[in-house]
């Protein structure tokens, strides 16, 4: 693993299949009476977020502390940036504080790379969101989703997901996950069409590495998995489709478009979702939909994350000779 995770277009297949089967190594903590390790005791990890954040912020925190790390949650609302205090200030007082990771979530793109190659901070550094830019931690949890439902949780250790079918469906433009996930996805050997209304492509997607449609009938009766993305309205400053009626009859997912679906595709949603727009409650409640799964999968993937920045490259759960570490059950 390299030092900061700030793109999903940095990681290799290697890279992204070890955080995988890490990830499946730490899921299994989840069914333990008591949820921790001891591994990152001693390390601090500041959780930077200059935007509103639920999903993210609260599993970067359980991961943490699941792996027996300080916390501090830092918040840009009633802090001294609101007061005009610059990011690389702030970077400079966590490195005073003695910060190991800063996971940071802000409006502008570019900025954890900014954070990452200043010199103003020692510690790793973990992209949460750049404004459109990218989300590496949730296409990592998304293909880990994809990888479990698809592949089999035990049989999908050390797998890619070579031939599968992905369609990702809706505002691209705005989309950091779209983003992340393109190149994951392409990485680990999946065929990733991106359907949506002209208006919400991005210029120069002809040089992603995935194919566009403007049809979501003629892609969703192939896809082994089809994930639905929010119409982000607070980045949008034009009207880039006629109603939210037409953009739903036309991009939105229903019971009848999923009955299209072959029987052993998923549904998949980074959330917060919009019932009723790009997805109906239908849809949202079926068995099929994996966006609660997605919710738990991504502790997972962020404690492996934060495990091979902060702890190393052996497995998890087993020492060199393969008997297990300490954990807080054993104490």
């Amino acid at each position: 693993m390299k030092r900061h995770l700030i793109s999903a277009a940095d990681l290799t297949r290697d890279d992204a299949v070890l955080i995988l089967d890490t990830a499946e190594e730490m899921a299994r903590v989840a069914d333990r009476p008591i949820k921790k390790l001891p591994t990152l005791r001693g390390r601090t990890v500041v959780n930077l977020f200059f935007e509103d954040s639920t999903r993210t912020r609260i599993s970067f925190e359980a991961a943490a502390k699941r792996l027996s790390a300080d916390v501090i949650n830092f918040s840009a609302k009633g802090s001294s940036v609101s007061k005009g205090e610059s990011l690389k200030d702030t970077a400079l007082t966590l490195e005073a504080m003695g910060a190991d990771a800063v996971v940071i979530r802000h409006h502008d793109s570019g900025a954890p790379h900014r954070l990452a190659t200043s010199g103003w901070i020692g510690g790793s550094v973990v992209n949460a969101g750049d404004g459109t830019h990218e989300h590496p931690t949730q296409a990592l949890l998304d293909a880990f989703t994809m990888r479990r439902r698809l592949v089999g949780a035990d049989e999908g250790v050390g797998q890619d997901l070579a031939g599968r079918r992905i369609t990702i469906v809706g505002d691209i433009l705005h989309s950091r996950v779209a983003r992340s996930n393109v190149h994951l996805l392409h990485t680990l050997g999946a065929e990733v069409t991106l359907v949506a209304p002209p208006t919400l492509v991005p210029i120069g997607v002809e040089q992603w590495p995935c194919e566009v449609s403007y049809d979501l009938d003629a892609v969703v009766a192939k896809s082994d998995a089809v994930m639905m993305l929010r119409v982000q309205r607070e980045r949008m400053n034009a009207a880039f489709f006629p109603t939210e009626r037409e953009y739903a009859r036309r991009y939105g997912l229903d019971g009848d478009r999923m009955s299209r679906m072959p029987e052993h595709a998923i549904v998949m949603h980074p959330g917060p979702m919009n019932r009723g727009m790009e997805i109906t409650a239908e849809v949202a409640d079926s068995p099929r939909c994996t966006a609660v799964e997605q919710v738990t999968n991504g502790v997972s993937i962020r404690m492996a994350v934060l495990y091979l920045l902060l702890g190393g490259n052996e497995p998890a759960l087993t020492a060199g000779n393969g008997t297990s570490t300490r954990t807080e059950e054993s104490k």
